[in-house]
């Protein structure tokens, strides 16, 4: 059995203290993935994880040690793609789950909406503003997944 644990894609996620909570409140641990050192909470379940400013470092990290036993949260659907692959429970800063039967048709908008903003002078991409809602939607869906996960094991 492998150890539960929480690896967040941290850049440009804005559901950290969320985490925080909820991953101490089931006493699993955290890994906060970056490119560069910021503040995370002192304790024995966070750590932070510094990579190198390499293209996709933090990306790579993550994915090497994505498994069944973790839950990634990350907005990137590419690293999303490559941890679903792998076993792990992908969560999107909003709550949506990326799974096998939805993980294509997001790779596959992506690339669209890549090509769109790519040709078009003027196009206005990305995703809406991120809302209460969404910080909600993400707590419950972590929350979830986490007691999912450890009736498992």
């Amino acid at each position: 059995m492998g150890e539960l644990c929480v690896l967040v894609d941290a850049d440009a996620c804005p559901v950290k203290d969320e985490i925080y909570r909820v991953a101490e409140r089931h006493a699993v641990p955290v890994s906060v993935v970056s490119n560069s050192p910021f503040r995370v909470p002192v304790g024995p379940l966070i750590s932070r994880v510094v990579v190198s400013e390499g293209f996709d470092a933090a990306d790579d990290w993550i994915a090497e040690r994505a498994d069944g036993w973790s839950v990634v949260v990350t907005a990137d659907i590419l690293l999303a793609d490559r941890c679903v692959k792998a076993g792990a429970t992908v969560l999107a800063p909003t709550g949506k789950a990326f799974t096998q039967a939805s993980i294509g048709g997001a790779v596959a908008t992506r690339a669209i909406m890549a090509d769109l903003r790519a040709g078009a002078d003027g196009i206005q991409g990305g995703p809406p503003p991120f809302a209460k809602a969404d910080r909600s939607r993400f707590l419950q869906a972590l929350d979830t997944a986490l007691v999912r996960m450890k009736r498992v094991g």
